[in-house]
């Protein structure tokens, strides 16, 4: 299965569906199919949404579960007092 983060850097962004999906040229019904893990992205769209969202691919694609956000951040702040 390939996990991606489209659902959180569209609303970070303030996109809705149709905004995302007209950027890259795709129907609006295929980014909910993304956001819900129903589809997997041509490589083509791949490319297209991490260029849109100006990340690596990587930081949009995952073929393991990304950690959420709130949890890394933790992270970030104990190695920061540490460090």
């Amino acid at each position: 299965m390939v996990h991606n983060r489209i659902k959180l850097l569209r609303t970070e962004r303030n996109f809705s569906r149709q905004d995302l999906a007209d950027a890259v040229g795709v129907n609006f019904q295929t980014i909910g199919y993304l956001e819900r893990g129903d589809y997997n992205a041509s490589l083509e769209l791949a490319l297209k949404l991490s260029a849109l969202f100006r990340l690596p691919l990587e930081e949009v694609f995952s073929l393991t579960e990304f950690v959420p956000l709130s949890q890394q951040l933790r992270q970030n702040l104990k190695q920061e007092k540490e460090g």
